[in-house]
Order: C-alpha cells, then sequence, then structure tokens
C-alpha cells in the first residue's frame, strides 16, 4: 500500500469510518505481530499487545498526525506498552519478594517468641518457592501421601513427587 492510500485510511478513520481502521488494523496485522513476536519471544504475550496495540491507536487515532508512516505509530505505541509492562512486572516482583521477606521474619519472631530456634534448615526451607514448598510441607510435616497432596493441589502425583523430591535436593544441595 502506498503512502497515499494509507492517509486516505487514516483520515477516513479519523471520521469515524470503522470499516478504514479495520482495513489499518488488517494491513499491519502481521507487521506488528512479526515485530511483538521478536520483542517478546512469547506469541500469547504478542497476541495480547497487539490487541492493546490497536485499542490504544483506536482510541487515540485523533493524535496521530501522520508525520511518519502509521505502522511507525503503531510500532512505537506497541513498544511503550511492552516496556510499561515490563516495568509492572519488575515492580510486582520486588512487591512479592518484599512481602514474602516480611513473612518470613514474622515466622522468624513467631518461632524465637515461642523458645525455638530458627535453623539453616528453616532458612533453606523458606527461599523455595511457594509450590514447591507446599507438598514439602503436606508430606513431610503433616505426612500426607502423595495421592492425597495431589488431589489437595489438584496435581498430578508426579508433579508432586518430583517438587519434594526437586526441593529437598536443593536444599541438601544448599547445606553441602
Amino acid at each position: 500500500m502506498d503512502q497515499v492510500e494509507e492517509s486516505k485510511l487514516v483520515n477516513d478513520a479519523k471520521r469515524g469510518d470503522d470499516e478504514a481502521f479495520t482495513e489499518l488494523f488488517q494491513m499491519n496485522y502481521r507487521f506488528l505481530y512479526k515485530y511483538l513476536i521478536k520483542l517478546t519471544l512469547h506469541p500469547d504475550q504478542a497476541e495480547d499487545l497487539i490487541q492493546e496495540t490497536m485499542l490504544k491507536a483506536y482510541v487515540h487515532l485523533q493524535s496521530f498526525k501522520g508525520e511518519s508512516k502509521y505502522s511507525t505509530w503503531l510500532i512505537s505505541i506497541a513498544s511503550r506498552l511492552f516496556i510499561d509492562q515490563k516495568r509492572k512486572e519488575v515492580r510486582d516482583k520486588r512487591r512479592y519478594e518484599k512481602v514474602r521477606d516480611d513473612v518470613k521474619q514474622k515466622m522468624k519472631w513467631n518461632v524465637m517468641i515461642n523458645g525455638q530456634e530458627w535453623t539453616i534448615y528453616l532458612e533453606l526451607f523458606a527461599r523455595l518457592e511457594p509450590d514447591i514448598r507446599t507438598p514439602i510441607l503436606l508430606r513431610h510435616y503433616y505426612g500426607f501421601t502423595y495421592p492425597e497432596i495431589a488431589k489437595i493441589l489438584n496435581l498430578k502425583e508426579g508433579t508432586v513427587k518430583t517438587r519434594v523430591h526437586n526441593g529437598l535436593k536443593r536444599i541438601r544441595k544448599e547445606l553441602r
């Protein structure tokens, strides 16, 4: 498509012609998808970003000045959305780690005020991810069988065994 035809579609879409916007969407979909798949390395995430990009482009179409190609404008929107998404993931991870550390501190405090000792074993156990820590706790502290744990956690029995094995292996490795 040439620049003149693209400009006409953009102007029509700005005047409220949804068919023109749909055509712009269809013309740029593959290009945008290829860009986002390379950027994200995840097809589902790329699809989500395309949808967000097109929604944002539709809502803010009046702000497109036509100083660059429409596809360039879409790339800039998609890139900013991706960067914002990554920043949010970092913030969420930090928030999760802070909550986890706060909970661990409270656990240490509770253990110590009850006259017990916070051992290296508890420290290493607390470092495990919840999806690994939970089956170990159910198996070795509460005595549930692997089939019972699988049912409780809605997992396959083999997955439970693997998580228990790998979690204990990591603790043993840290102790060496």
